[in-house]
């Protein structure tokens, strides 16, 4: 088994239409950023957005937002059918591999809220404890779903921090001409 990246940018017309489903079937719609505008976000920020490959066969999708302090898994899925596989298990080890030793945080919806997802919130949560990521304590809620934080590395994580990548990222969407209103 061959698993490799590649960025949006280099990706031909039907990977990157296959990139979009995943995307727009992964992630609710009050947690997605219009498919257009994060294309153009990639464009404007140092974001990592790749499409990964198995034995040539689109497999899934990250996205981190690289800072000085800390790098920030904003999203990441991979394809229905392959959950459960080890694919996503695979990713993961090559992200952080790619990433050699640097903090990872992200945010993720709470396994603890009642909910119509709850047990895959609870698998979701327990995927990323058995690969090394750990509870922060802090968690947020966005239009009714409470989030929790979780970090992969040294150091901690506040509401502070949380806040300035919140800022940056609401920051460099203003910035783009035409952009919707966040």
């Amino acid at each position: 088994m061959t698993l490799f990246e590649k960025p949006v940018r280099a990706l031909a017309p039907e990977e990157l239409a296959r990139t979009k489903r995943l995307y727009e079937s992964a992630f609710p719609v009050e947690e997605r950023i219009p498919w257009k505008e994060l294309l153009r976000l990639a464009e404007t920020m140092p974001l990592d957005f790749g499409a990964h490959f198995l034995d040539g066969r689109f497999v899934g999708l990250t996205i981190v937002y690289p800072r000085k302090e800390f790098d920030w898994f904003w999203y990441f899925a991979v394809e229905e059918e392959l959950r459960g596989r080890g694919v996503g298990q695979e990713i993961l080890s090559g992200l952080l591999g790619k990433l050699g030793g640097r903090t990872l945080i992200l945010d993720m919806e709470s396994p603890e809220q009642e909910c119509e997802n709850a047990e895959q919130r609870r698998r979701r949560h327990g995927f990323y404890l058995r690969n090394g990521f750990r509870d922060t304590g802090v968690g947020k809620s966005f239009k009714g779903v409470d989030y929790t934080i979780l970090i992969h590395g040294p150091g901690t994580f506040t509401m502070r921090d949380y806040d300035e990548v919140i800022a940056e990222l609401r920051a460099a969407w203003d910035a783009m001409p035409g952009a919707e209103p966040r």
